[in-house]
């Protein structure tokens, strides 16, 4: 049996709803260019088409609109845990537990696991915000159902209507997160579902495995690394230096993309926008550096920025403090969850890999007066 580390290059599924060329650096949501949902769509609108497999017409996005909205309130319990809970806790262990309060309680097993997905999605974002007030001794703020998902979480978080840049930044950042076929908090994901266990359970694996630092944890890192640089006259020797002892630059590399991840791309654009406006610019001109050196040394190897390069920073000038990251993160990642969980239930099979055992055999039992 051939031993296949981290199951790469293994397939458990097939699917039609993300399709990747990590060698040409393409990225599509059911046949659509990340660029062009970038450029043209919307955080509702490309969830609609990862759920439902085409774009909605008018009336179809007003409807999904509309449901997200009508489901960002809390129960009163979840909120009660979200206000008791110590104030030091990790935010993605706050998202854990209170998405699983939401499971306890939801027995509305006549919905189709389509309208479960939509009420978790809705409610993420209310529930990190309420987090994030509460820790800070901030009143909390009250869903507005006249926003959009991506103005009303901004909203929430800040206490102020976002701008116009803001809200755009916020979305299209939300948008390129939402899927990346078969990473490891999808798979987790598919491993519970297989089993024929709820979708509140399958969500908290994959928030459990976004937790990981190996995971959802590059994009702080990244931000990290050019706060630590600090002045961009400063990269090169920095990165030498890294370098030169061993050590990764961070944002850089990816287990598909062997050139320039997509996502990235976008996001660069945007990170110069929005630090312009909230005066950060000096950490996009060290980001800019890092991007233009590393690519030079480490691009002859195929190693390029990825989504996280970016996304921290981003995140970060939106008003996100950097261990937040990951629950914003999953406040996207949810979409594709729970549309591949649907997917994969059509044709379910339980997932039950092999191990290859490498121990002893025939061992004689020796009693514990003997084992003294």
């Amino acid at each position: 049996m051939e031993l296949k580390k981290g199951l790469e290059d293994i397939a458990i599924k097939e699917t039609e709803i993300t399709y990747i060329d990590g060698n040409l650096g393409r990225l599509y949501y059911r046949g659509y260019s990340i660029f062009d949902l970038a450029e043209f769509s919307n955080f509702e609108e490309t969830a609609y088409l990862i759920w439902f497999g085409k774009l909605p017409n008018s009336r179809e996005l007003k409807d999904l609109k509309e449901k997200l909205a009508e489901e960002r309130n809390l129960p009163e319990y979840v909120v009660q845990f979200i206000k008791n809970v110590r104030k030091d806790a990790n935010p993605m262990d706050v998202l854990r537990t209170a998405i699983s309060m939401l499971g306890i309680e939801d027995e509305s097993n006549k919905e189709e696991l389509w309208e479960k997905a939509v009420k978790i999605t809705s409610k993420i974002p209310t529930i990190i915000s309420f987090f994030v007030r509460t820790r800070k001794n901030l009143d909390i703020i009250e869903p507005d159902s006249s926003l959009s998902h991506a103005e009303n979480f901004l909203y929430m978080l800040k206490g102020e209507k976002p701008s116009n840049l803001e809200s755009k930044v916020m979305d299209v950042s939300l948008l390129l997160h939402m899927d990346h076929e078969m990473n490891a908090s999808t798979f987790a994901c598919l491993v519970v579902a297989s089993t024929l266990s709820d979708i509140y359970s399958s969500v908290v694996a994959g928030v459990s495995a976004l937790k990981g630092p190996l995971h959802g944890g590059a994009n702080s890192e990244a931000l990290k690394q050019f706060m630590e640089i600090g002045n961009k006259d400063n990269v090169e020797e920095y990165i030498m230096k890294k370098l030169e002892s061993g050590h990764r630059i961070m944002g850089f590399g990816h287990r598909i993309y062997k050139t320039y991840d997509p996502r990235a791309k976008i996001l660069k654009e945007y990170a110069k926008m929005i630090t312009k406006e909230k005066g950060l610019y000096n950490l996009y001109e060290v980001a800019e550096k890092v991007d233009e050196i590393g690519s030079r040394i480490l691009g002859k190897k195929g190693i390029y920025p990825n989504v996280d390069f970016y996304a921290g920073l981003v995140f970060y000038s939106l008003g996100f403090e950097p261990d937040l990251f990951p629950t914003v993160f999953a406040s996207s990642r949810i979409v594709g969850w729970t549309a591949h969980i649907m997917e994969y239930l059509k044709d379910n099979k339980l997932i039950r890999p092999k191990a290859i055992y490498k121990g002893e055999i025939g061992r004689k039992y020796i009693g514990i007066q003997e084992r003294e």
